[in-house]
């Protein structure tokens, strides 16, 4: 039933399409915009989602009458959206005013728990045994919630220039995966 194998092959999947680590600026940027990030509440939620959607996500996808290439493609717009925020430095994803975290919107869903993210759910749960999957995605949570409870100590040590830096630079490879993702879809 359970597989170390199969747990480390399902963790480092998630791990590379979460890509929490390239999310960092991200998540600096969202900190200063927002006023917080709710480290537990983005880390539960995610958990939530990825969870519903390795359940449900092709009776979603099927009852909408959406394929995979085209929930690929909305998750490009937003990533795409994503990249020119952090380039520009302009805000496209206005949150509610009496809000003062992105922890959901735009964090949980769909910075940690977008289109690649859950369609890469359901591959895996073609692939591997669920116990497995369920899992690999415990364990991605637990390196998310860390990343997100230390995310000001890693502003300190990347200091203003160094968090500017990295926020252009992943900016532009947010582009890039966009682009990718609507050639490959297209």
């Amino acid at each position: 039933m359970f597989s170390i194998k199969e747990i480390a092959s399902v963790t480092l999947i998630l791990f590379a399409v979460i890509d929490i680590i390239g999310s960092i600026p991200i998540i600096i940027n969202l900190r200063k915009r927002e006023g917080k990030i709710e480290s537990e509440k983005a880390t539960v939620v995610s958990g939530i989602l990825m969870i519903a959607f390795l359940f449900l996500g092709q009776s979603i996808l099927k009852l909408f009458g959406i394929d995979f290439e085209s929930f690929a493609m909305a998750g490009a717009i937003i990533i795409f959206l994503i990249g020119l925020e952090m380039i520009l430095g302009k805000d496209f994803f206005h949150t509610d005013p009496e809000s003062k975290s992105g922890s959901i919107v735009p964090l949980a869903f769909p910075l940690i728990v977008g289109a690649g993210t859950m369609t890469t759910l359901l591959s895996l749960r073609a692939a591997y045994s669920l116990p497995n999957v369920m899992v690999g995605i415990v364990l991605n949570l637990v390196f998310v919630y860390l990343v997100l409870k230390s995310s000001s100590w890693i502003e300190r040590k990347l200091g203003k220039d160094g968090a500017n830096v990295l926020r252009k630079v992943f900016g532009i490879i947010l582009l890039a995966i966009a682009i990718k993702l609507f050639k490959t879809n297209l």
